[in-house]
């Protein structure tokens, strides 16, 4: 390292002029590039390089961030990752960002700090998944847990008779307790297969698998295509968008 270089906040900071504070907010803000890249480390050293600020540069648009993913199956849906397992959260990153995304933000590295999966999926399921660093929407989906409806489609073997519909129906458990409150529906049948829409209100991992090994339903694929109000349409199966500001679950 040349020991005339300094950090690139501090440099920054010289040149708008601003506090360093605030010039380590642009550059985590990805406002900032040296030699025409943009650079979001605050702590990388310069020496004569050409540092530039973009002129729509605002430290009001640095708000946390919540990501809807289309989580497929097979990969674990929490942040946390175990030595050789790949997770949903490495499923973020800039390639697989859908195209059409209605939040015109890209996306910077300290939008993947701090995140929370507050509502998660078995890692054999696929479908929404959300991540967020914001603590209003991580209570919403904790706090009103019990109330939000989770609509998940469950690929099943076989076409389901009005007999079978009745067992998956079957509001009580093993012991005679009440079970979640759920409904389920056939949503499409034909080639051997059928379809079925659950609505579950709360989380309640396993009891869907529970339902249908009760009524001997093979299950093929499960796939949650809606939680609360916010619904996994145009994402195909690894995309992500950010969420929008308007959006509530």
């Amino acid at each position: 390292m040349n020991q005339d270089s300094v950090r690139l906040a501090k440099r920054l900071a010289e040149q708008v002029p601003c506090s360093r504070r605030e010039a380590e907010q642009y550059i985590e803000g990805g406002w900032v590039r040296v030699e025409g890249r943009v650079v979001e480390e605050p702590q990388h050293r310069v020496l004569h390089e050409k540092i530039e600020l973009d002129p729509n540069a605002n430290l009001m648009a640095l708000t946390d961030v919540s990501f809807v993913l289309n989580k497929p199956p097979g990969i674990a849906a929490g942040p946390e990752q175990r030595p050789g397992e790949r997770t949903a959260l490495a499923l973020i990153n800039a390639a697989s960002q859908l195209r059409e995304d209605a939040v015109a933000q890209r996306l910077l590295k300290r939008h993947l700090l701090r995140l929370s999966c507050p509502v998660p999926l078995e890692t054999g399921a696929s479908g929404l998944l959300v991540f967020t660093q914001d603590w209003r929407v991580a209570r919403k989906l904790t706090e009103d847990a019990a109330m939000m409806e989770h609509e998940v489609i469950v690929e099943v073997a076989g076409e389901v008779n009005e007999d079978t519909l009745r067992r998956l129906g079957h509001k009580l458990g093993s012991r005679g307790d009440p079970l979640p409150a759920f409904k389920v529906s056939v949503n499409s049948s034909g080639d051997g297969k059928s379809k079925l829409r659950f609505a579950v209100k709360g989380s309640h991992p396993g009891l869907i698998a529970w339902v249908c090994e009760r009524a001997g339903v093979q299950i093929l694929g499960m796939k949650r295509i809606r939680l609360g109000r916010v619904a996994l349409s145009g994402l195909a199966v690894g995309q992500w968008r950010f969420l929008q500001e308007g959006e509530r679950f």
